[in-house]
This record gives C-alpha cells, structure tokens and sequence, in this order.
C-alpha cells in the first residue's frame, strides 16, 4: 500500500481525515440527546441515561465519572451543580454509552444482510489550492459491506483502528485511494 499524504493542506486544500468524517456520520446516526449539556434538560436527559441501570451506572463509572452517590442525586434534584469538568465528564461518559449500546443495531442496519450499505465520498475542498495545484478528484460512491471493524472502532471510541478500517475500506479505490483519505463529507444512502 503506498505511503499517506504527508503533507495535507501544503497548497490550500482543506478538509477532515475520512476517519473522522465516518465518526460524526455514525455519532449522527447514534441520535444523541440534541439539548446541550450546559442546559438544565441536556443535563437531566444525560444523568437519567447514566444512571437508569446498575450497567449504565458502571459503564458511566468507567468512562471517567466518578461521583459520589450523595452528589450524584444533589445534581438530579437540582440542589447542586456540577462544574464544568464534571459536565465534560458526563458527556463523555453519555457518548461512550450511548456509542457502545446502539452499536449492535447501527452494524444491522449498515451491514443490511449482507447487501452493505452505499457511502458517498465527498472529496477534499480545493477551493483555496492555485488552478496549477488542483487535482481531479470527483465523488466517489462505494458499497461498504463488511462494516464490523469500523462500528467496533467508533464504539469504543478508537480513532486508529478507525483509520485502519477506513483506509481498508477505500483501498477498493485502487490507485485513487490516498485521494480520498482527506474528504470534506462523507454520507451514507438510506
């Protein structure tokens, strides 16, 4: 396999590693609680999600929140409240779990029985790259069909492994593949 751009950005193209554009268009389908945490709704939505199971509870323990019993119901009856490391904690800790139990579904529904499911490959931005600069990169559809390692890499929250599995997947690209390992989007069919 030939080696990864080097030096991404040199001429003026901007865009996001693809990796990381298949995280935020998995993270969408995840269907996190939109409210923000810094509101008091997000924070409820979030704490009831963490705390509703002895599972949830020690998955939100493992993740980094790690509370007392005491200041945990003074935050849920509004009492207390938490600072603003523990509001990133309990984030986390909400995206982590939330990650981890819609996995098993969103490998269905992307897997399809086998049939796989298409994903458009928005190519990187060239905009601000001079006409001499520029290369010919078009969109890119490809039918992904084995998508166990990439769900198990966003699940856990494993961002190498994810760009393993990525790069895996577009080396079905041949030549053309380390054209697409930067992108400005990446969107999956229904």
């Amino acid at each position: 396999m030939p080696e990864r751009t080097a030096e991404f950005g040199k001429y003026g193209a901007s865009g996001i590693k693809g990796h990381q554009a298949v995280a935020r268009q998995l993270d969408a389908l995840a269907d996190f609680i939109a409210t923000p945490v810094t509101t008091r709704r997000g924070l409820m939505a979030r704490l009831h999600y963490l705390t509703r199971t002895p599972h949830a509870r020690a998955a939100a323990h493992d993740a980094g929140l790690t509370v007392t019993g005491r200041t945990l119901k003074a935050w849920l009856a509004g009492t207390r409240s938490p600072t603003k490391q523990n509001l990133a904690r309990i984030d986390a800790a909400y995206r982590t779990l939330r990650r981890r139990n819609v996995a098993r579904y969103l490998l269905a529904r992307l897997n399809r029985g086998g049939r796989g499911t298409r994903v458009e490959i928005h190519p990187l931005n060239q905009s601000g790259v001079r006409p001499s600069h520029q290369r010919v990169v078009e969109l890119r559809t490809l039918n992904i069909r084995h998508w166990e390692v990439l769900v198990a890499a966003w699940s856990t929250g494993d961002d190498r492994a994810l760009d393993e599995a990525w790069i895996e997947q577009i080396v079905d690209l041949g030549s053309q593949w380390g054209q697409y390992e930067y992108v400005t989007n990446i969107g999956f069919a229904s």
